[in-house]
């Protein structure tokens, strides 16, 4: 089992910033891949960002305001969010995928709004 502990989200107007923390119980330098997804109500999960081991994949609506990395000595992914928008708001969560199993956080609220 790998545990995933989410942690940065919360209230900001738009146009500001946060950055989106997520803490693995396993080295992530080992895991094919580390992501975030989001997800609103009535809507599917979807993905935001993800970090392979030599690229990144971007959801089109964030590309050049979102940048996803990783700090391997601290078994940490980030997602660092510029330029937010109002339809940004949803409930973000970390996602990772060790030995073909997916592992999921508990998810953070992100909310965009003046």
């Amino acid at each position: 089992q790998v545990q995933l502990v989410e942690s940065g989200g919360g209230l900001v107007q738009p146009g500001g910033a946060l950055r989106l923390s997520c803490t693995a119980s396993r080295d992530i330098s080992s895991s094919a891949a580390m992501g975030w997804y989001r997800q609103t109500p009535g809507k599917e999960r979807e993905l935001v960002a993800r970090l392979l081991r030599y690229s990144t994949n971007y959801a089109d609506s964030v590309k050049g305001r979102f940048t996803i990395s990783g700090d391997n000595a601290k078994n940490t992914v980030y997602l660092q969010m510029n330029n937010l928008k109002p339809e940004d708001t949803a409930v973000y969560y970390c996602n990772a995928m060790f030995d073909l199993l997916q592992y999921w956080g508990q998810g953070i609220q992100v909310t965009v709004s003046s």
